[in-house]
């Protein structure tokens, strides 16, 4: 049977006062409590659990090169920094573009029962990959946030912006990704 949810990890964050009682070291506390976060919003946009896992490290050792992990936003800048690492990424892939025309089916889903529908939802995915590498970075940024389960208080913290601008602006990246999608199909 097709799990349409098999893709799309569960955060589980570890206790907060388990982990600030046990932990002396103020990057390690922060590492247990936000890593599952990062990997799970890494995840959402590279749907490539060991790519997300490399995201992850690379966006830690980058925070603890650079910043203080008893910072207020520190949070807010794993959590960018996985969406902009993790389209870097995509980005970056040339051989993506080959291995989609290659094989339309996921290797983990080939023993459904309606092999036409897998395709087309392997595909719908494809193009939504697509169409977010067309749009602004912070646009593809704030769906990718909100839609990895992160609050708007969480989202705005992310991304530098109010709260309440939050609905707002992902109403707004909604429609923008609805238009490139249906533009790239058009085509």
């Amino acid at each position: 049977m097709l799990q349409l949810d098999a893709w799309r990890p569960r955060v589980t964050p570890a206790p907060l006062g388990a982990i600030n009682h046990n932990v002396p070291d103020s990057f390690e506390r922060l590492f247990l409590q936000e890593y599952p976060k990062v990997v799970a919003i890494a995840y959402r946009v590279l749907a490539d659990r060991p790519a997300a896992e490399d995201v992850a490290q690379e966006v830690f050792l980058k925070f603890h090169r650079r910043l203080s992990p008893d910072s207020e936003w520190a949070s807010g800048w794993l959590h960018a920094a996985a969406v902009h690492s993790a389209l870097n990424v995509i980005r970056g892939e040339r051989r993506r573009a080959q291995r989609e025309s290659a094989h339309a089916l996921d290797p983990a889903q080939t023993s459904t029962a309606n092999p036409e529908r897998v395709v087309e939802e392997a595909e719908g995915r494809r193009e939504v990959r697509r169409a977010l590498r067309r749009l602004p970075q912070r646009t593809a940024a704030l769906l990718m946030l909100r839609y990895s389960g992160l609050s708007y208080a969480e989202v705005a913290s992310a991304l530098g912006i109010k709260v309440g601008n939050v609905g707002t602006l992902l109403r707004r990246a909604e429609d923008a990704l609805r238009k490139e999608v249906n533009r790239a199909t058009s085509e």
